[in-house]
């Protein structure tokens, strides 16, 4: 009997032969996605498209800079419309915008990377 599962009890078990190459390459998908070979070739036997963990790690990093750049640009709203002329000094306006426009450029790299991953 297979290893149990969650309340997935699995006993059948699939022999797939490959090459050297072929397993090399479903090994490097595997890694990439994050997934056992055998849920990797599961899903893609039952139809579904396999998704990793590396998609989740990347949602949680979107939130996390989004996060940061709301943060800055609240500073940024607070400086510019309650502060008028106290507080902050123009450089320190342009130290948050380099932020702001550094988390913009960390977020669409993410993005593409993720993008060119499909």
């Amino acid at each position: 009997m297979g290893k149990a599962q969650g309340n997935r009890p699995r006993g059948n078990r699939i022999d797939v032969w490959a090459d050297t190459e072929e397993l090399a390459e479903i090994n490097a998908r595997c890694t990439a996605l994050k997934l056992s070979r055998s849920e990797y070739l599961r899903n893609l036997g039952l139809g579904y498209e396999p998704k990793g963990q590396f998609d989740q790690e990347a949602i949680r990093e979107l939130v996390r800079l989004h996060a940061d750049q709301g943060r800055l640009g609240g500073l940024l709203k607070l400086w510019l419309t309650e502060r008028k002329g106290e507080g902050a000094s123009v450089g320190e306006v342009r130290s948050v915008l380099q932020q702001i426009e550094s988390l913009q450029q960390q977020m669409a790299r993410l993005v593409m990377k993720e993008k060119n991953r499909r």
